[in-house]
C-alpha cells in the first residue's frame, strides 16, 4: 500500500484508468471548507465514497454502482491519513489489488490555486447538519449572511410526521399549502404569495427545508406521498423558487443526515411568525415552470427536451405509477429520465443514506440520455414531485434553461386530444441504474 507525494499523485493522474476516491463527507467533496482549507471542492474525476458509509452493509454496493473495479489502480484521499489508510485497508480486504493514498489534499492540493478542483456550483444551497445546528444555536454558519431565517419541515397532509419529531425550531409545511389538491400542480400566485406569508417567509428570507423519508410502500399504502416527506420537500423547494425566495437550503438528506449525526429531534410546536409582505412579484422566475401548451411547444423545437422523471414501468405503459391516475403510457417524444423502482423512492438520484447523488454521476447519465445543458429541460413526473427533485439536481449544478413541466402524465393524460405512446421506444439511452 503505497503513500503518494502530490507529485507522484499528479504524475499517477495522467494514467487514464487511474480511479480517485474522495472519502471525505458529501458536504466537503461537493465545496464546503469543513478543515478550513484553502479551497473548497474535489479533485477532478475523483468519486465521492465517504468513509462514514463503510459502516453500512450497503457500501459495498456503492463500488460497483460507480463502476471501481479491483483491476485498476485506486488512489484514497480525505482529510485525515488514518482514515485514508482505513479505507485503503478496507479496499485491499475486498480484493482490491493497486491501492495507495494521498495524504496531502489540504495543505498541499487545495492550498496550491494552480491545481484543479472542482465543485457543485450551487453547493451553499445544499446544507449539512451541522450548518443547521450552528443556525438555530444562534451561531454564524459558513456562507450566510442574514438575520431571518425559517427551517421548514415539510410533509403530505400528515401533520403527524412533524410532531414525531422535527428539528427544533422547525415549522411544518404542508404541500398542499402550495399546490392544488385538484390538479397537483402549483398554486395561483395570489395562493403563494398568502401561504408563504403565513409562513413568515419574505423573497429574502432564508429557508432551509427537509422532509423524513419512510420508506413508502405502494401497494399497501393509500396515500404513499405520506411517507416521502423528503420528496415532498424538494417539490416545494422548486415551487418556492418559483415564487422568488432567493436563498432556499436543502438539507442533504432531510431528517435521516441530522439524525445519523446524533442530533435531537423535538416535539415542541413552533408556531409561524406571520408576515404581511411577501416583497416582490409572484412568480418572480416564472420560467422555472411550463405548462401543457409550453410542453408541446418545446417538443415541437430543436432547442429543448421534455424529460419523464418516471419509473421505466411507467415510461413502456405497464402502470400509471398512482392509485388515481388510470391512463398508462408516455408523452411521445419524451427522454426517459429514470427516477427508479416507483413514484415515490427516486433512488437514481439520491445516495443509501438519502443525500444526493454524485453531481457528475447525475450529469453524466443525464448526458447519455440526450439531456444536456445547451438545451431547454423541461422535467416532469406523474404530478411533479419526482420532476422537482431531478429539476432541483440541475438548478444545484446551474444548469441555465430548467423548467418543471407542472401538469405532467397527470394532465397530459386526462385530455384524450394528447397522443399517448405505449411499448419500449428505440434509442433509449441512461445508465443512473439498472430498469
Amino acid at each position: 500500500m503505497n503513500t503518494l507525494s502530490t507529485q507522484e499523485l499528479i504524475s499517477k493522474l495522467e494514467e487514464t484508468n487511474v480511479i480517485l476516491i474522495d472519502i471525505r463527507p458529501i458536504a466537503a467533496y461537493n465545496g464546503w471548507t469543513l478543515k478550513h482549507e484553502q479551497r473548497g471542492g474535489h479533485i477532478p474525476e475523483a468519486k465521492s465514497l465517504p468513509l462514514q458509509w463503510t459502516q453500512y452493509m450497503d457500501w459495498i454496493e456503492v463500488l460497483e454502482e460507480k463502476n471501481i473495479s479491483r483491476k485498476q489502480p485506486v488512489v484514497v484521499y480525505g482529510y485525515d491519513s488514518d482514515e485514508n489508510f482505513q479505507m485503503a485497508q478496507k479496499l485491499d480486504e475486498l480484493g482490491y489489488e493497486q491501492v495507495s493514498t494521498y495524504n496531502h489534499f489540504v495543505d498541499e492540493w487545495a492550498g496550491n490555486p494552480d491545481l484543479p478542483m472542482d465543485q457543485l456550483p450551487r453547493y451553499k444551497h445544499l446544507v449539512y447538519p451541522q450548518w443547521v445546528k450552528q443556525l438555530i444555536e444562534g451561531q454564524q454558519p459558513p456562507q450566510y449572511n442574514n438575520d431571518d431565517y425559517v427551517i421548514c419541515h415539510s410533509h403530505y397532509d400528515h401533520i403527524g410526521d412533524y410532531h414525531n419529531g422535527h428539528i427544533p425550531g422547525a415549522i411544518p409545511v404542508d404541500t398542499n399549502s402550495l399546490e392544488s389538491t385538484e390538479t397537483w400542480n402549483r398554486r395561483s400566485p395570489e395562493e403563494l404569495r398568502a401561504t408563504l406569508e403565513g409562513l413568515g417567509i419574505r423573497h429574502d428570507t432564508t429557508v432551509v427545508i427537509y422532509g423524513r423519508f419512510s420508506a413508502p410502500v405502494y401497494d399497501e399504502e393509500k396515500f404513499p406521498g405520506k411517507s416521502a416527506g423528503h420528496l415532498g420537500a424538494l417539490r416545494c423547494t422548486a415551487i418556492m423558487l418559483y415564487a422568488g425566495v432567493e436563498d432556499i437550503r436543502i438539507l442533504n438528506g432531510g431528517i435521516t443526515s441530522w439524525e445519523a449525526d446524533g442530533y435531537e429531534l423535538s416535539t415542541d410546536q413552533q408556531e409561524p411568525t406571520p408576515t404581511d409582505n411577501f416583497g416582490t412579484t409572484i412568480p418572480a422566475h416564472p420560467e422555472y415552470m411550463i405548462d401543457t401548451s409550453e410542453g408541446k411547444q418545446l417538443l415541437k423545437s430543436n432547442e429543448g427536451e421534455l424529460v419523464s422523471i418516471r419509473s421505466w414501468e411507467e415510461f413502456i405503459g405497464n402502470r400509471s405509477g398512482y392509485h388515481y391516475i388510470e391512463r398508462k403510457g408516455r408523452i411521445p417524444g419524451a427522454i426517459f429520465g429514470n427516477c427508479g423502482s416507483d413514484a415515490y423512492h427516486m433512488e437514481n438520484y439520491r445516495n443509501f443514506d438519502h443525500t444526493m447523488r454524485e453531481y457528475q454521476e447525475i450529469a453524466s447519465a443525464w448526458k447519455e440520455g440526450g439531456i444536456t445543458p445547451d438545451k431547454h429541460v423541461a422535467f416532469y413526473c406523474g404530478t411533479g414531485w419526482r420532476g422537482s427533485e431531478a429539476f432541483m439536481n440541475a438548478w444545484l449544478m446551474d444548469w441555465p434553461k430548467i423548467s418543471v413541466y407542472d401538469g405532467g402524465w397527470f394532465e397530459w393524460c386526462n385530455d384524450p386530444e394528447n397522443p399517448i405512446e405505449t411499448g419500449i421506444p428505440n434509442n433509449v439511452q441512461l445508465s443512473l441504474s439498472d430498469n
